[in-house]
């Protein structure tokens, strides 16, 4: 029994479970959201675009998350207006847009000097979270939730048919942006625990795996949040004994608990033909 709660004696390991805990929840909300619109690429896009906004705000003397969002933000409204008006369809837009960012995020890194870890950026560092840390991500989350649990009726009638939306009187650009801004801040949050590149799987995979074990929104955003709090707590645990780095540890548990859901979800179509016929 005390090896077992070894991992829990550490302040760093405390404090490890502590931003799982806090990102976990508006990660599985907005994955949820995302998954229904087919934003998946909106959020990839976003999170490999903040890069720039980092390092400017760096060599600015910015705080860091401020670039972020502003940068988070800018490639948003950027791929929204190059789609609206091109003929280039929205999935190429993003793809060109964040991959630029992406590309000058790394030319000026490379062209500063500076002790910070680039690796702590793109990957994450979560041995390395400290108390700001986990107030910033707590604010964040705490913010993006309510807002997201008090519109998730709006949200969701948007995400399945904006057209429905506007005729039911919603104002879809505020939902549409806001939806944005959300994005933007949950990536910040997400920072110092999954970083850049693995975001992504902290934004689709829960609401990915909810999409195929319910069929019911709302129990769909509860089932992402205990698989979100379940995958990001249990792989942080699971690190700790097989050393390994928690972020990509977490991403390998959430792809795990999604072919589960998967071939659940496949056993289970197959069984209701069988009772069909």
């Amino acid at each position: 029994m005390d090896q077992l709660l070894f991992p829990f004696m550490f302040p760093f390991m405390q404090n490890a479970f502590w931003i799982c805990a806090i990102v976990a929840v508006p990660t599985a909300l907005l994955s949820c959201f995302l998954v229904l619109k087919g934003w998946a690429l909106m959020g990839d896009a976003i999170s490999h675009a903040v890069l720039p906004g980092i390092v400017l705000a760096y060599i600015l003397g910015l705080p860091l998350i401020l670039g972020a969002f502003v940068a988070g933000m800018g490639c948003a409204v950027a791929t929204g207006y190059l789609a609206e008006n091109s003929r280039v369809k929205q999935d190429t837009v993003m793809g060109v847009v964040f991959s630029g960012m992406f590309g000058v995020g790394l030319l000026l890194y490379t062209s500063i000097e500076t002790n910070a870890h680039l690796d702590h950026i793109l990957f994450g560092n979560i041995l390395g979270v400290g108390a700001q840390d986990l107030w910033t991500a707590g604010i964040i989350a705490v913010l993006t939730s309510v807002a997201m649990v008090v519109t998730w009726k709006d949200l969701m009638l948007h995400a399945f048919d904006p057209a429905q939306a506007r005729a039911a009187g919603l104002n879809v650009n505020v939902l549409h942006y806001g939806l944005l801004t959300v994005l933007s801040l949950v990536i910040v949050a997400t920072l110092s625990a999954t970083g850049l590149i693995l975001a992504i799987g902290l934004l689709i995979a829960p609401g990915a795996i909810a999409f195929l074990i319910v069929r019911r929104f709302g129990w769909m955003l509860m089932v992402s949040v205990v698989v979100n709090l379940v995958a990001m707590l249990g792989g942080t645990y699971i690190s700790f004994f097989i050393d390994s780095a928690p972020a990509p540890t977490i991403i390998l548990v959430l792809t795990a608990m999604f072919l589960i859901a998967l071939i659940w979800r496949r056993l289970s179509d197959q069984h209701k033909q069988q009772q069909m016929i």
